[in-house]
């Protein structure tokens, strides 16, 4: 299995000091959490995207341009694109620019996004969003792919002859399709045999699982062969302690804070509490073993063979804590379990 650590960059008052961070020590902590994800082995980092506080993440293309200039290995990921209300001509500039800045290590998650702020910011009403993403993606397919374009639509302006610039370096960026709760994201993926990243952060894994069937059943009625597809999925929570009691007792305060928020109330999350999230949710806390075990079953029901993690709302020191013990104590025994098809030591350009 291959690792993603990803952020959004919340900028939240911390859960035990209540010291927030300015936006620039946000931001500088986010570009040196990323430099220790490569420096523990980890296979991606990702940057997800918002758009209203608490988040700080409303441009994860500069973003991920800092994170470029200060690693060599690692995959560059955004998690996700909210390209329901982007620019497709924009996106397609603005991306194609990092993965040539980066040496051709882009991957792209689209998505609707999950906060419904962004529609009324960007003008489009909620009830468009399925439609303008389907659009929007078909569009930057073609700007990735093809030249001198004759295009028009329903949500921005036609264009004609038009080649975007610069090309991408890589021959054919990975589109992923981000899959939180409707099956338009992944019938839309099986339709051009893309991959998925299934949210799998705040419902029980039966909600995730039926998504990632249906796309398996989809890639079969397109033709694809549903064997070679192509599963990344999140989890909820991560913190690891010697001993699970340890691990609860330390995360709670930090679980608690964050169920306060709106995000979380949006979320509408169905378990009572953190115990019922460890044991029947999404939550990696406890153990070394414990998180393993937990990663290995939901793995047996969803097929993935890429997992992201987030340590966000963490002290600095605890962050490099929890990711240095997942990198040498959890991620070897996934690994040798499931093994990935994919991000081999050398990327095709």
């Amino acid at each position: 299995m291959k690792f993603v650590v990803f952020s959004l960059m919340a900028n939240l008052p911390h859960a035990l000091t209540g010291e927030r961070l300015t936006d620039g020590q946000k931001i500088a902590s986010v570009l040196q959490q990323a430099q220790w994800v490569e420096q523990l082995g980890y296979d991606a980092y990702g940057i997800g995207e918002r758009h209203g506080e608490p988040f700080l993440s409303s441009s994860p293309a500069v973003m991920l341009t800092a994170i470029a200039a200060r690693t060599s290995r690692i995959r560059l990921l955004t998690t996700v694109t909210v390209l329901s209300v982007l620019d497709p001509v924009r996106v397609a500039e603005d991306y194609a620019t990092l993965d040539q800045l980066s040496g051709g290590r882009l991957e792209l998650i689209i998505g609707k996004g999950n906060d419904p702020r962004h529609y009324p910011l960007f003008g489009l009403k909620e009830e468009q969003q399925w439609d303008s993403l389907q659009e929007r993606y078909e569009l930057l397919r073609r700007l990735w792919s093809e030249e001198k374009i004759d295009w028009s639509g329903n949500y921005r302006p036609a264009f004609q002859q038009f080649t975007s610039q610069p090309r991408p370096l890589q021959a054919s960026i990975p589109i992923w399709h981000g899959s939180a709760s409707s099956e338009r994201s992944t019938e839309l993926a099986a339709r051009y045999g893309e991959p998925i990243f299934s949210s799998n952060t705040f419902h029980r894994p039966d909600k995730y699982k039926q998504l990632i069937d249906h796309y398996r059943e989809r890639l079969a009625y397109y033709g694809h062969d549903p064997a070679r597809a192509v599963v990344g999925a999140g989890a909820g929570a991560l913190y690891i302690a010697s001993t699970t009691e340890e691990a609860v007792r330390r995360y709670r305060p930090y679980y608690d804070s964050f169920q306060g928020t709106d995000a979380a109330k949006h979320n509408g999350s169905p378990f009572t509490d953190l115990e019922d999230n460890i044991v029947n949710g999404p939550a990696l806390v406890g153990s070394p073993q414990q998180v393993a075990e937990k990663i290995l079953r939901y793995q047996q029901l969803f097929g993935h063979e890429v997992l992201g993690i987030s340590v966000d709302g963490l002290t600095a020191s605890e962050q490099q804590e929890q990711l240095q013990r997942f990198a040498t104590e959890v991620a070897p025994i996934v690994r040798r379990e499931v093994k990935s098809k994919i991000w081999q030591e050398k990327q095709p350009v």
